[in-house]
């Protein structure tokens, strides 16, 4: 991640997320206007927020935050104040950067019967599944496909059905990629109507 520019950093932290990837969070407070020891309570905050992003609830990855300005009073500041304005100020700032919700993409190998092959296909379609190739093996076609991890619910028991029990499929983990941004809306807005009911 490159350097934020027009700031002048006086502190920089790396750190590892336990979901993978990584927060990256300088200080670039000039003039005193926030004290340096109320830098772990706005990072607290962050990471908080992080934790349950504020998207969908699921947590954010490489985020870039840079503290660049405030206000601090010399009475009434503390802690759990600057806690609180952190989190509020990266929900705030999260969610007007136009962030990209990403989705686990597993890889599957389906084993079917050669005969009962189109039905298998058109189900994988329906689950947004690309499908990578297909080698045969005797009477049965083996379908490489990605699939979101989120499509394949109830996969074994649907797979079953559509092949009377003949058909079988291994998965891995692939990568995460971007989730489609109509589905990204409908999520985005489900989540946001739940946080109202509760």
């Amino acid at each position: 991640m490159p350097e934020p520019h027009g700031h002048s950093v006086r502190g920089k932290e790396e750190h590892e997320l336990p979901t993978g990837g990584k927060l990256v969070f300088y200080n670039c407070i000039v003039g005193g206007v926030i004290d340096n020891k109320f830098m772990p309570s706005i990072l607290k905050g962050v990471m908080e927020k992080m934790e349950r992003g504020p998207l969908t609830g699921s947590p954010a990855r490489d985020i870039r935050v840079i503290v660049y300005d405030g206000k601090m009073h010399p009475v009434d500041s503390n802690d759990i104040s600057f806690k609180i304005a952190g989190l509020q100020a990266f929900r705030d700032a999260f969610t007007n950067a136009d962030p990209q919700l990403m989705e686990p993409i597993q890889e599957l190998e389906v084993r079917v019967p050669a005969d009962l092959m189109g039905d298998v296909m058109t189900d994988l379609q329906g689950r947004r599944s690309i499908v990578m190739g297909m080698d045969s093996s005797g009477r049965y076609q083996i379908i490489k496909a990605h699939t979101p991890l989120a499509e394949l619910d109830r996969y074994s028991t649907t797979l079953r059905s559509l092949t009377q029990g003949r058909g079988t499929y291994t998965e891995k983990f692939h990568a995460y990629q971007p989730v489609p941004s109509e589905l990204q809306h409908k999520l985005v807005s489900g989540h946001k109507e739940e946080e109202v009911m509760a």
